[in-house]
């Protein structure tokens, strides 16, 4: 890592509670690294905390394949997705499924 720091953000939300935390890096640090540098457990006490450990990210609403290893460039917002309560695909049928039945 060398010696210029960053300006990040790192975004989670919940349907009722949101934040993004503002953060200064040393260059090199990666996704993975800037959530656990957020302390997102302190702020959302209601889950888990290793719900942040291996939740998938993504920046700006881009997923990454790799956040371990993908390194922030300054501005960047890194973003930590929730799962999914409900499969898309399941939820498109089930709409179908009610629009076929006149409900």
């Amino acid at each position: 890592m060398g010696g210029d720091r960053l300006q990040v953000e790192v975004a989670f939300a919940l349907p009722a509670k949101q934040r993004l935390v503002a953060l200064e890096v040393p260059e090199g640090t990666t996704a993975r690294q800037a959530v656990a540098l957020a302390n997102l457990p302190q702020l959302f006490p209601e889950l888990p905390e290793d719900t942040f450990n291996k939740a998938p990210l993504g920046i700006f609403g881009k997923a990454l394949r790799n956040p371990e290893t993908q390194t922030l460039r300054t501005g960047d917002r890194v973003e930590v997705y929730r799962p999914l309560e409900i499969d898309p695909k399941a939820a498109r049928l089930e709409r179908a499924k009610r629009q076929a039945s006149g409900q």
